[in-house]
């Protein structure tokens, strides 16, 4: 997959799984979803036009509807999330936020001279800003991605988007899980990441 692609894809999944889906960094691209033949733009999977068609069908009526909700219930609460959508939760055997893995992940930013914007207090490891990050290397400082994905992202991702998607019904977050792991997939593969042993705790 192309560093071009590769930047298409982080930055549509990035924004999905951060920004809340009626916020204007969504907006148009909600609407492009919305409608047919998108996933034959989207790098060739097994798999990719069945989570198209979720995520149609969630952008559909009734559906639509419940979105922000649905939003509001996976990444922010104020109950328990299905799926945390931070690294450390699963890295770290405590299971917290700004783990040991949150502290290794902001070490190399700082190394590497890399600077994040995120909201207010939260940690860098969000899966919609490191998909993010990842766009903005593929764009700007390729050598760096290969490292990030190793390293900071693909270890716990797989684990995340599994219970991303068995922990709702909505299909639109469904599908959109399911294309985010199959995508990351493709990474792995495509580029021969050898990924760490890591023991997850969640």
């Amino acid at each position: 997959m192309s560093d071009a692609l590769i930047a298409l894809a982080g930055r549509t999944l990035g924004a999905l799984l951060y920004y809340p889906p009626l916020s204007a960094p969504n907006a148009g691209l909600l609407n492009a979803l919305a409608a047919p033949g998108w996933e034959h733009e989207w790098p060739e999977m097994a798999g990719t036009r069945a989570a198209a068609a979720l995520i149609r069908q969630g952008l559909a009526s009734p559906w639509h509807e419940s979105l922000e909700d649905t939003f509001q219930n996976l990444f922010i609460g104020p109950y328990a999330l299905p799926a945390p959508p931070w690294g450390s939760v699963y890295l770290d055997r405590e299971g917290v936020l700004f783990g040991e893995s949150t502290v290794a992940l902001r070490r190399w930013l700082a190394r590497e001279g890399i600077t994040t914007r995120q909201r207010d207090g939260e940690p860098e490891d969000h899966i919609g800003l490191l998909l993010m990050l990842a766009a903005w290397l593929a764009e700007n400082n390729a050598g760096q991605l290969d490292a990030l994905l190793e390293q900071h992202l693909l270890p716990w991702s797989g684990r995340y988007l599994t219970l991303l998607e068995q922990g709702t019904d909505h299909p639109f977050y469904r599908g959109v899980a399911r294309l985010a792991s199959l995508t990351l997939d493709r990474w792995r593969q495509q580029r021969g990441l050898q990924l760490p042993a890591r023991e997850l705790f969640r």
